[in-house]
């Protein structure tokens, strides 16, 4: 096969940096219309959405949704690690009914400040009060 005229024989690449004495050249950027997506303002996702952002997620530092400037709450603690008295028993009714909603469902952690030990120790023991019919498996 011979090159004629309109056949150019391609350039080799650069693969290897360039020497610390010689600058590479800059490849030129093109100028033409840009794809829908890409704006120079905003990047390829940004720019277009306003002042606010998408709702629900908004900085911590007031504003509906947000919570208030400096206002922390307070770390919850787990009631059976600071008494450190009986373990867990299915038939204490009474502690039991604590940590279960008035319609039969087991709090979570994140509501009763329960360390993942205890909660998961107090699953299982209302579990077992509700297989005896101690505790209801849902609300009368």
């Amino acid at each position: 096969m011979s090159m004629d005229e309109t056949q150019q024989p391609e350039e080799p690449r650069e693969s290897a940096p360039a020497p610390a004495g010689e600058e590479r050249a800059e490849r030129p950027q093109s100028e033409g219309p840009r794809p829908e997506g890409m704006r120079s303002e905003g990047g390829y996702r940004g720019g277009d959405r306003g002042p606010g952002g998408p709702p629900g997620r908004r900085a911590p530092g007031g504003g509906p949704g947000g919570r208030a400037m400096g206002r922390r709450p307070r770390r919850k603690v787990c009631s059976f690690c600071v008494e450190k008295g009986p373990a867990i028993n299915y038939k204490d009714v009474s502690r039991m009914r604590r940590f279960v909603t008035e319609r039969g469902k087991i709090l979570p952690r994140r509501t009763t400040g329960n360390c993942a030990i205890h909660q998961r120790a107090l699953a299982r023991a209302v579990k077992r009060a509700r297989e005896i019919a101690l505790l209801p498996f849902v609300a009368e």
